[in-house]
């Protein structure tokens, strides 16, 4: 039987039975939805492992191998990935945004690992920021900053 032959309800029962429930544009419902679905806390686990292979051996641990290279690499490496992650968006390219994506968290892991901030900081720092304009929340930061690299002005160069 063809696909265009099946009733839409019985296609729409099929795919609910398969756990996928449509969102805007017949697009999958994201996975926050879904019971079974991971959740932030991956982040967390993702951290301590990190943090346990800092001092690893670097040929059995890709972290520890970073790791060892120092705070530019750990950076630079972060910053390629983000790129990365940037021109999946721009191109549109869903599945790659979504493996990008990954890459950019696992190394901001590394790069927060190698600086010594603990996920619940940022959390911490996400949580104080809940419910507040993003428009106003810049502003409180943007008034200092060109104080703070010595600059007579309110607007950053």
């Amino acid at each position: 039987m063809a696909k265009k032959d099946v009733p839409k309800k019985l296609l729409a029962r099929k795919a609910q039975a398969k756990g996928v429930k449509k969102g805007r544009a017949g697009a999958p419902a994201s996975a926050s939805h879904r019971p079974d679905a991971p959740t932030g806390a991956v982040l967390d686990r993702l951290h301590a492992v990190v943090q346990s292979r800092k001092d690893g051996d670097p040929n059995r641990s890709h972290s520890a191998r970073l790791l060892a290279r120092g705070r530019i690499k750990v950076a630079q490496k972060f910053g390629e990935e983000a790129v990365e992650c940037v021109i999946e968006a721009v191109a549109g390219n869903r599945e790659a945004l979504v493996a990008e994506s990954a890459d950019v968290l696992y190394h901001l892991m590394v790069v927060w690992v190698d600086a010594g901030v603990a996920p619940a900081e940022v959390w911490h720092e996400l949580h104080r920021r809940e419910g507040v304009s993003g428009i106003a929340e810049k502003a409180t930061r943007v008034r200092g900053l060109p104080m703070a690299f010595g600059l007579r002005t309110k607007k950053i160069p």
